[in-house]
């Protein structure tokens, strides 16, 4: 080997630690930053956690504080990787917040099922009727319930597989009565 090339040698491997050692740097700023971005999240969720074990305890659901609507959303609370979930720990379940929460689900009404909606719904025809008919139906008479088609049909199809509703095919269409009892 020359002195010419192990000079060009030397100095290529000079230049590539050079870039090395730069690269380097530039990845431990970049993860000193993330590591910093992490333990705000994570006393961010610290916080959160508190405060639910805090509230945990209330019968009452009005009591509990709630974020006014003009109130900013921290957005980097939205970016907390999956990880740290999953070491949150279970929230633990006392026999007494059991009877509260049962105590305040008999206190409300209870919003109707789609499924049950939709078997009234057809209860009403005789004739087969389609998912989109009922559909459009549902959005009618019930305009605060807005669920997709593919909901409706999924719903029907779940119906179906109960044996609470018929599913009648016609050509390349699919619809549906309701089973009367008594009627097998």
């Amino acid at each position: 080997m020359t002195s010419r090339s192990a000079a060009t040698l030397r100095s290529r491997y000079v230049a590539q630690a050079a870039s090395d050692l730069e690269e380097n740097r530039r990845r431990q700023q970049e993860l000193a930053e993330r590591i910093t971005v992490l333990k705000q999240e994570e006393a961010l969720l610290a916080d959160i956690l508190t405060l639910a074990e805090r509230y945990e305890g209330f019968a009452d659901a009005s009591r509990l504080p709630e974020q006014l609507q003009d109130e900013p959303v921290v957005a980097k609370a939205k970016k907390a990787p999956a990880k740290a979930a999953s070491r949150r720990p279970a929230a633990v379940r006392t026999p007494a917040a059991d009877k509260t929460a049962k105590a305040g689900a008999k206190g409300k009404s209870r919003r109707p099922l789609l499924g049950e909606l939709l078997a009234d719904l057809l209860g009403k025809y005789d004739e087969p009727r389609l998912a989109k008919e009922l559909r459009d139906e549902l959005l009618e008479k019930h305009p605060d319930r807005n669920p997709t088609p593919q909901v409706v049909r999924n719903t029907l199809e779940s119906l179906v597989a109960k044996g609470h509703i018929r599913r009648h095919k016609q050509q390349r269409s699919v619809m549906y009565t309701l089973v009367k009892p008594g009627s097998d």
